[in-house]
Protein backbone atom coordinates (compact mmCIF):
# COMPACT_ATOMS: atom_id res chain seq x y z
CA UNK A 1 0.00 0.00 0.00
CA UNK A 2 2.81 2.41 0.88
CA UNK A 3 4.57 1.62 -2.38
CA UNK A 4 1.36 2.31 -4.30
CA UNK A 5 0.98 5.69 -2.60
CA UNK A 6 4.58 6.57 -3.40
CA UNK A 7 3.99 5.90 -7.09
CA UNK A 8 0.87 8.06 -7.16
CA UNK A 9 2.31 11.16 -5.50
CA UNK A 10 2.33 14.43 -7.43
CA UNK A 11 5.75 15.95 -8.03
CA UNK A 12 7.13 18.95 -9.84
CA UNK A 13 9.56 18.10 -12.66
CA UNK A 14 11.61 20.20 -15.05
CA UNK A 15 10.97 19.91 -18.77
CA UNK A 16 12.55 21.27 -21.91
CA UNK A 17 10.82 24.27 -23.45
CA UNK A 18 9.38 23.31 -26.81
CA UNK A 19 8.33 26.76 -27.98
CA UNK A 20 9.14 30.18 -26.61
CA UNK A 21 8.54 33.51 -28.24
CA UNK A 22 11.16 36.22 -27.95
CA UNK A 23 10.37 38.10 -24.76
CA UNK A 24 12.17 41.34 -25.57
CA UNK A 25 13.07 43.23 -28.66
CA UNK A 26 16.69 43.04 -29.73
CA UNK A 27 16.74 45.78 -32.33
CA UNK A 28 17.42 48.74 -29.99
CA UNK A 29 20.55 49.68 -31.97
CA UNK A 30 18.63 49.84 -35.24
CA UNK A 31 15.88 51.90 -33.61
CA UNK A 32 18.42 54.36 -32.21
CA UNK A 33 20.09 54.66 -35.62
CA UNK A 34 16.74 55.55 -37.18
CA UNK A 35 15.63 57.91 -34.38
CA UNK A 36 18.39 59.08 -31.98
CA UNK A 37 15.83 61.13 -30.06
CA UNK A 38 13.80 58.06 -29.10
CA UNK A 39 13.06 57.69 -25.38
CA UNK A 40 15.04 54.59 -24.37
CA UNK A 41 13.64 54.75 -20.84
CA UNK A 42 10.19 54.19 -22.29
CA UNK A 43 11.44 51.16 -24.20
CA UNK A 44 12.91 49.65 -21.05
CA UNK A 45 9.71 50.32 -19.11
CA UNK A 46 7.80 48.30 -21.71
CA UNK A 47 9.66 45.11 -20.85
CA UNK A 48 7.92 42.55 -18.67
CA UNK A 49 8.41 39.04 -17.38
CA UNK A 50 6.26 36.67 -19.41
CA UNK A 51 4.59 33.60 -18.00
CA UNK A 52 5.68 31.76 -21.12
CA UNK A 53 9.38 31.84 -20.32
CA UNK A 54 11.58 29.99 -17.87
CA UNK A 55 8.90 30.12 -15.16
CA UNK A 56 6.77 27.50 -16.91
CA UNK A 57 9.43 24.85 -17.50
CA UNK A 58 8.12 22.87 -14.53
CA UNK A 59 5.04 20.69 -14.66
CA UNK A 60 3.21 18.54 -12.13
CA UNK A 61 3.31 14.83 -12.96
CA UNK A 62 2.03 11.72 -11.21
CA UNK A 63 4.86 9.37 -10.27
CA UNK A 64 7.61 8.68 -7.76
CA UNK A 65 10.42 10.98 -6.70
CA UNK A 66 13.64 8.95 -6.63
CA UNK A 67 17.24 9.93 -5.96
CA UNK A 68 18.91 11.01 -9.20
CA UNK A 69 20.77 8.14 -10.87
CA UNK A 70 23.93 8.39 -12.96
CA UNK A 71 21.90 9.76 -15.86
CA UNK A 72 20.50 12.64 -13.83
CA UNK A 73 16.90 11.42 -14.05
CA UNK A 74 15.03 11.69 -10.76
CA UNK A 75 11.42 11.36 -11.90
CA UNK A 76 9.80 7.93 -12.31
CA UNK A 77 6.31 8.22 -13.85
CA UNK A 78 3.69 6.00 -12.23
CA UNK A 79 3.12 2.54 -13.72
CA UNK A 80 0.22 0.10 -13.75
CA UNK A 81 1.63 -3.45 -13.46
CA UNK A 82 -1.65 -4.83 -14.78
CA UNK A 83 -1.46 -3.12 -18.18
CA UNK A 84 2.32 -2.63 -18.46
CA UNK A 85 5.21 -5.01 -18.96
CA UNK A 86 8.86 -4.96 -17.93
CA UNK A 87 11.72 -5.19 -20.44
CA UNK A 88 15.20 -4.09 -21.45
CA UNK A 89 16.27 -1.91 -24.38
CA UNK A 90 18.37 -3.89 -26.88
CA UNK A 91 18.94 -1.18 -29.49
CA UNK A 92 17.60 2.18 -30.61
CA UNK A 93 16.63 3.15 -34.16
CA UNK A 94 15.78 6.84 -34.44
CA UNK A 95 12.56 7.47 -32.52
CA UNK A 96 11.90 3.78 -31.88
CA UNK A 97 13.63 1.20 -29.71
CA UNK A 98 13.69 -2.59 -29.64
CA UNK A 99 12.77 -3.90 -26.17
CA UNK A 100 13.23 -7.46 -24.95
CA UNK A 101 10.59 -8.61 -22.47
CA UNK A 102 11.27 -10.81 -19.47
CA UNK A 103 10.00 -13.85 -21.40
CA UNK A 104 12.51 -13.29 -24.25
CA UNK A 105 10.18 -11.81 -26.90
CA UNK A 106 10.94 -8.45 -28.53
CA UNK A 107 8.78 -5.46 -29.40
CA UNK A 108 9.30 -2.20 -31.25
CA UNK A 109 8.48 0.66 -28.88
CA UNK A 110 8.07 4.39 -29.11
CA UNK A 111 8.93 6.62 -26.14
CA UNK A 112 6.28 8.51 -24.20
CA UNK A 113 6.35 12.23 -24.91
CA UNK A 114 6.57 13.02 -21.20
CA UNK A 115 9.94 11.22 -20.98
CA UNK A 116 11.34 12.87 -24.10
CA UNK A 117 10.46 16.30 -22.69
CA UNK A 118 12.28 15.87 -19.37
CA UNK A 119 15.09 18.38 -18.91
CA UNK A 120 18.36 16.41 -18.71
CA UNK A 121 21.99 16.74 -19.81
CA UNK A 122 21.67 13.73 -22.09
CA UNK A 123 21.51 13.71 -25.87
CA UNK A 124 18.72 11.09 -25.67
CA UNK A 125 16.54 10.16 -22.72
CA UNK A 126 16.65 6.42 -23.56
CA UNK A 127 19.82 4.32 -23.77
CA UNK A 128 20.77 0.78 -24.73
CA UNK A 129 20.65 -1.44 -21.64
CA UNK A 130 17.90 0.53 -19.89
CA UNK A 131 15.34 -1.41 -17.87
CA UNK A 132 11.94 -0.01 -18.77
CA UNK A 133 8.22 -0.42 -18.28
CA UNK A 134 6.19 -0.27 -21.48
CA UNK A 135 2.55 -0.44 -22.49
CA UNK A 136 1.69 -2.80 -25.40
CA UNK A 137 -0.38 -0.98 -28.02
CA UNK A 138 -0.61 -3.55 -30.81
CA UNK A 139 0.95 -6.59 -32.35
CA UNK A 140 4.67 -6.35 -31.63
CA UNK A 141 4.52 -2.67 -30.64
CA UNK A 142 4.47 -0.66 -27.45
CA UNK A 143 5.16 2.66 -25.72
CA UNK A 144 7.90 3.10 -23.10
CA UNK A 145 6.26 4.69 -20.07
CA UNK A 146 9.03 4.58 -17.45
CA UNK A 147 12.82 4.19 -17.27
CA UNK A 148 14.21 2.47 -14.20
CA UNK A 149 17.16 4.13 -12.37
CA UNK A 150 20.47 3.32 -14.06
CA UNK A 151 23.54 1.73 -12.54
CA UNK A 152 27.08 1.52 -13.99
CA UNK A 153 26.65 3.83 -16.97
CA UNK A 154 29.28 4.17 -19.71
CA UNK A 155 29.13 7.77 -20.98
CA UNK A 156 31.23 10.25 -22.89
CA UNK A 157 30.90 13.94 -23.70
CA UNK A 158 29.39 14.79 -27.08
CA UNK A 159 28.93 18.45 -28.01
CA UNK A 160 28.87 19.44 -24.36
CA UNK A 161 26.19 16.94 -23.40
CA UNK A 162 26.17 13.46 -21.91
CA UNK A 163 26.13 10.67 -24.46
CA UNK A 164 25.14 7.47 -22.67
CA UNK A 165 26.63 4.59 -24.68
CA UNK A 166 25.12 1.86 -22.50
CA UNK A 167 23.57 1.44 -19.06
CA UNK A 168 23.46 -1.33 -16.46
CA UNK A 169 26.57 -3.29 -17.46
CA UNK A 170 28.96 -5.31 -15.29
CA UNK A 171 32.27 -5.00 -17.10
CA UNK A 172 34.04 -2.93 -19.76
CA UNK A 173 36.17 -4.81 -22.28
CA UNK A 174 38.66 -2.28 -23.66
CA UNK A 175 39.64 -3.66 -27.05
CA UNK A 176 42.84 -2.46 -28.71
CA UNK A 177 45.09 -3.93 -31.39
CA UNK A 178 48.80 -4.61 -31.37
CA UNK A 179 48.97 -3.25 -34.94
CA UNK A 180 46.69 -2.20 -37.84
CA UNK A 181 45.60 0.19 -36.40
CA UNK A 182 48.46 1.21 -34.14
CA UNK A 183 48.11 0.63 -30.41
CA UNK A 184 46.92 3.77 -28.53
CA UNK A 185 47.76 3.45 -24.81
CA UNK A 186 46.38 6.92 -24.03
CA UNK A 187 42.94 5.87 -25.30
CA UNK A 188 43.15 2.78 -23.09
CA UNK A 189 43.92 5.05 -20.13
CA UNK A 190 40.90 7.23 -20.83
CA UNK A 191 38.62 4.21 -20.95
CA UNK A 192 40.16 2.91 -17.73
CA UNK A 193 39.34 6.23 -16.04
CA UNK A 194 35.77 5.98 -17.32
CA UNK A 195 35.47 2.46 -15.98
CA UNK A 196 36.85 3.48 -12.58
CA UNK A 197 34.55 6.49 -12.38
CA UNK A 198 31.44 4.48 -13.40
CA UNK A 199 32.31 1.48 -11.19
CA UNK A 200 32.40 -0.81 -14.22
CA UNK A 201 35.04 -3.54 -14.00
CA UNK A 202 37.59 -2.84 -16.79
CA UNK A 203 39.36 -5.61 -18.72
CA UNK A 204 42.04 -4.88 -21.33
CA UNK A 205 41.97 -6.98 -24.51
CA UNK A 206 44.78 -6.61 -27.07
CA UNK A 207 43.84 -8.18 -30.41
CA UNK A 208 46.02 -9.05 -33.43
CA UNK A 209 49.00 -10.12 -31.33
CA UNK A 210 50.10 -12.31 -34.27
CA UNK A 211 51.22 -9.14 -36.09
CA UNK A 212 53.98 -8.24 -33.60
CA UNK A 213 56.66 -9.89 -31.51
CA UNK A 214 54.92 -10.67 -28.16
CA UNK A 215 58.01 -9.39 -26.33
CA UNK A 216 57.19 -5.87 -27.55
CA UNK A 217 53.96 -5.89 -25.53
CA UNK A 218 55.41 -7.13 -22.26
CA UNK A 219 56.46 -3.74 -20.79
CA UNK A 220 52.96 -2.27 -21.21
CA UNK A 221 51.24 -5.50 -20.19
CA UNK A 222 53.41 -5.62 -17.06
CA UNK A 223 52.50 -2.07 -16.05
CA UNK A 224 48.75 -2.68 -16.33
CA UNK A 225 49.07 -6.11 -14.69
CA UNK A 226 50.85 -4.65 -11.66
CA UNK A 227 47.89 -2.30 -11.16
CA UNK A 228 45.54 -5.29 -10.93
CA UNK A 229 43.89 -5.02 -14.36
CA UNK A 230 43.10 -8.25 -16.18
CA UNK A 231 44.72 -8.39 -19.61
CA UNK A 232 43.82 -10.72 -22.48
CA UNK A 233 46.03 -11.22 -25.54
CA UNK A 234 44.08 -12.67 -28.48
CA UNK A 235 44.48 -13.37 -32.18
CA UNK A 236 41.80 -14.08 -34.73
CA UNK A 237 44.33 -15.70 -37.08
CA UNK A 238 45.84 -18.21 -34.64
CA UNK A 239 42.72 -18.39 -32.38
CA UNK A 240 45.00 -17.66 -29.44
CA UNK A 241 43.13 -16.51 -26.32
CA UNK A 242 39.61 -16.84 -27.75
CA UNK A 243 38.54 -19.52 -25.28
CA UNK A 244 39.57 -17.36 -22.33
CA UNK A 245 37.67 -14.46 -23.88
CA UNK A 246 34.55 -16.62 -24.13
CA UNK A 247 34.71 -17.33 -20.38
CA UNK A 248 34.95 -13.58 -19.69
CA UNK A 249 31.57 -13.02 -21.38
CA UNK A 250 29.74 -15.86 -19.61
CA UNK A 251 26.82 -14.69 -17.45
CA UNK A 252 27.99 -11.06 -17.52
CA UNK A 253 26.73 -7.87 -19.15
CA UNK A 254 29.83 -6.72 -21.04
CA UNK A 255 30.35 -3.61 -23.17
CA UNK A 256 33.11 -3.52 -25.79
CA UNK A 257 34.82 -0.19 -26.45
CA UNK A 258 37.81 0.84 -28.53
CA UNK A 259 38.88 2.54 -31.72
CA UNK A 260 37.60 1.53 -35.14
CA UNK A 261 39.33 -1.39 -36.80
CA UNK A 262 40.60 -3.18 -33.67
CA UNK A 263 38.28 -6.12 -34.34
CA UNK A 264 35.45 -5.81 -31.80
CA UNK A 265 32.80 -7.23 -34.10
CA UNK A 266 35.20 -9.88 -35.42
CA UNK A 267 35.88 -11.10 -31.89
CA UNK A 268 32.15 -11.42 -31.21
CA UNK A 269 31.69 -13.36 -34.45
CA UNK A 270 34.47 -15.70 -33.35
CA UNK A 271 32.81 -16.25 -29.97
CA UNK A 272 29.36 -16.82 -31.50
CA UNK A 273 29.40 -17.21 -35.32
CA UNK A 274 25.59 -17.02 -35.43
CA UNK A 275 25.79 -13.30 -34.69
CA UNK A 276 27.17 -12.63 -38.19
CA UNK A 277 28.07 -9.02 -37.35
CA UNK A 278 29.28 -6.87 -40.23
CA UNK A 279 33.06 -6.27 -40.36
CA UNK A 280 35.42 -4.24 -42.55
CA UNK A 281 39.16 -4.19 -43.12
CA UNK A 282 41.55 -1.45 -41.99
CA UNK A 283 42.37 1.24 -44.56
CA UNK A 284 45.77 0.47 -46.09
CA UNK A 285 46.40 4.16 -46.80
CA UNK A 286 45.77 5.64 -43.35
CA UNK A 287 46.12 2.46 -41.24
CA UNK A 288 42.94 3.57 -39.46
CA UNK A 289 39.82 1.55 -38.88
CA UNK A 290 36.64 2.15 -40.83
CA UNK A 291 33.38 2.64 -38.97
CA UNK A 292 31.31 -0.55 -39.29
CA UNK A 293 29.09 -0.64 -36.19
CA UNK A 294 26.80 2.38 -36.46
CA UNK A 295 25.02 2.12 -33.12
CA UNK A 296 25.30 0.32 -29.80
CA UNK A 297 23.21 -2.82 -29.41
CA UNK A 298 22.69 -5.22 -26.54
CA UNK A 299 23.15 -8.80 -27.80
CA UNK A 300 21.99 -11.84 -25.76
CA UNK A 301 24.62 -14.61 -25.75
CA UNK A 302 24.01 -18.37 -25.79
CA UNK A 303 26.63 -18.82 -23.07
CA UNK A 304 24.60 -16.53 -20.82
CA UNK A 305 24.66 -12.79 -20.28
CA UNK A 306 24.75 -9.94 -22.76
CA UNK A 307 27.38 -8.15 -24.79
CA UNK A 308 27.22 -4.62 -26.17
CA UNK A 309 29.05 -3.84 -29.41
CA UNK A 310 29.63 -0.08 -29.63
CA UNK A 311 30.76 2.09 -32.57
CA UNK A 312 34.51 2.60 -32.80
CA UNK A 313 35.97 5.82 -31.39
CA UNK A 314 39.10 7.73 -32.36
CA UNK A 315 38.77 10.17 -29.47
CA UNK A 316 37.03 9.70 -26.14
CA UNK A 317 36.14 12.82 -24.17
CA UNK A 318 35.39 12.04 -20.53
CA UNK A 319 32.04 12.94 -19.02
CA UNK A 320 31.72 14.49 -15.56
CA UNK A 321 35.39 14.12 -14.62
CA UNK A 322 37.14 17.31 -13.51
CA UNK A 323 40.88 17.82 -13.82
CA UNK A 324 41.26 17.65 -10.04
CA UNK A 325 39.67 14.17 -9.99
CA UNK A 326 41.88 12.58 -12.64
CA UNK A 327 44.66 11.48 -10.27
CA UNK A 328 42.15 9.63 -8.11
CA UNK A 329 41.15 7.45 -11.05
CA UNK A 330 44.73 6.46 -11.93
CA UNK A 331 45.44 3.41 -9.79
CA UNK A 332 49.20 3.86 -9.96
CA UNK A 333 49.14 7.62 -9.30
CA UNK A 334 46.61 7.54 -6.47
CA UNK A 335 48.89 6.02 -3.75
CA UNK A 336 51.34 8.93 -4.03
CA UNK A 337 48.84 11.80 -3.92
CA UNK A 338 48.64 12.08 -0.11
CA UNK A 339 52.42 12.36 0.18
CA UNK A 340 52.65 15.61 -1.80
CA UNK A 341 53.70 18.79 0.03
CA UNK A 342 50.57 20.71 -1.03
CA UNK A 343 47.04 19.31 -0.59
CA UNK A 344 45.90 20.86 -3.88
CA UNK A 345 48.95 19.66 -5.85
CA UNK A 346 48.27 19.16 -9.56
CA UNK A 347 51.35 16.90 -9.90
CA UNK A 348 52.44 18.92 -12.92
CA UNK A 349 54.75 21.76 -11.83
CA UNK A 350 54.83 21.93 -8.01
CA UNK A 351 57.89 21.38 -5.84
CA UNK A 352 57.70 18.61 -3.27
CA UNK A 353 55.37 16.53 -5.45
CA UNK A 354 55.49 12.85 -4.46
CA UNK A 355 54.06 11.81 -7.84
CA UNK A 356 56.88 13.47 -9.77
CA UNK A 357 59.42 12.02 -7.34
CA UNK A 358 58.00 8.54 -7.94
CA UNK A 359 58.46 9.01 -11.68
CA UNK A 360 62.05 10.20 -11.22
CA UNK A 361 62.83 7.21 -8.98
CA UNK A 362 61.33 4.72 -11.47
CA UNK A 363 58.51 3.69 -9.13
CA UNK A 364 55.84 5.17 -11.44
CA UNK A 365 55.80 4.43 -15.16
CA UNK A 366 56.87 7.52 -17.14
CA UNK A 367 54.42 6.84 -19.98
CA UNK A 368 51.51 6.56 -17.57
CA UNK A 369 52.55 9.85 -15.94
CA UNK A 370 52.69 11.51 -19.37
CA UNK A 371 49.22 10.10 -20.06
CA UNK A 372 47.99 11.64 -16.80
CA UNK A 373 49.45 15.03 -17.79
CA UNK A 374 47.71 14.90 -21.19
CA UNK A 375 44.38 14.02 -19.59
CA UNK A 376 44.76 16.65 -16.86
CA UNK A 377 45.38 19.30 -19.55
CA UNK A 378 42.27 18.18 -21.43
CA UNK A 379 44.16 17.07 -24.53
CA UNK A 380 42.75 14.47 -26.92
CA UNK A 381 43.85 10.86 -26.72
Amino acid sequence: MNKHKKQKQKIRAEFRKRHETRRRKRDFTQQFARDPAADTDELAAGERVSGKGDLTRKRTVVGAQSSADESGLSVAPAIDPVTMRHGRVLRIHGLASVVETDDGSTLRCATRGLLKSLSTDQRHVLAVGDFVWFRPVGSGEGVVERIEPRQRVLSRTSRGRQHVLVANVDQLLIVSSAAEPVLKPNLIDRLLVTGERSRIRPIICINKVDLVDPAELQPMVGVYGQMGYRILLVSMVTRFGLERLRHVFKDQATVLAGQSGVGKSSLLNAIEPELNLRVRTVSQDSQKGRHTTTGAQLIPLKCGGYVVDTPGVRQFQLWDVSAAEVAGFYRDVRPWVNHCRYPNCTHIHEDGCAVKDAVADGRLDARRYASYCHLFAGEDA
